[in-house]
């Protein structure tokens, strides 16, 4: 029987990095001028993997979201995996919004994902949905790279992680 080889496919982000982040955008909040006497708040939802911001109005908003992406980035948080929820605007003109935390790929993108790699013609090439991420396989290691070339030149909405490549 021929040996097969393979690797994994999923996508998440470090949430002691992005735990990090917003505690330097916490400083950098509090003592920037334009912030001051202001009341901005960003905090960190780990269970529901969420970073809520609020603030005085929809232009300073805009800016303590500048300076979270700005901090996670820096950390090596991926920003593809934010997913930007609508601006709500409360009381007094408070803005508010909810920054989600994309971690493993939904199942919608992930048949996009199997569909695509069908459909680009790789022989012996085996795609199984896992969960929240994907198994590539094959038995042979070349056309396994050349999955790894394809998917990773494509844009799904996601940053990629490759593992465990056998």
């Amino acid at each position: 029987m021929a040996k097969k080889n393979s690797f994994d496919v999923s996508t998440g982000v470090d949430l002691q990095e992005v735990d990090n982040a917003v505690n330097q955008a916490h400083k950098e909040i509090a003592t920037r001028y334009d912030f001051k006497g202001t009341d901005c708040t960003v905090d960190f939802d780990r269970s529901g993997s969420a970073i809520k911001l609020e603030a005085d109005d929809e232009y300073r908003l805009t800016a303590v979201l500048q300076i979270v992406r700005e901090k996670l980035s820096r950390r090596g948080v991926p920003v593809k995996n934010l997913d930007q929820g609508g601006v709500e605007i409360g009381s007094l003109g408070r803005a508010r919004q909810t920054v989600g935390l994309k971690q493993g790929i939904d199942q919608e993108t992930a048949k996009k994902m199997v569909k695509a790699v069908k459909d680009h013609g790789f022989k012996k090439v085996q795609v199984q949905i896992q969960a929240d991420e994907l198994r590539v396989t094959s038995p042979s290691k070349d056309e396994l790279q050349q999955v790894m070339a394809f998917m990773k030149g494509e844009d799904w909405g996601v940053e990629l992680q490759f593992g465990n490549y056998r």
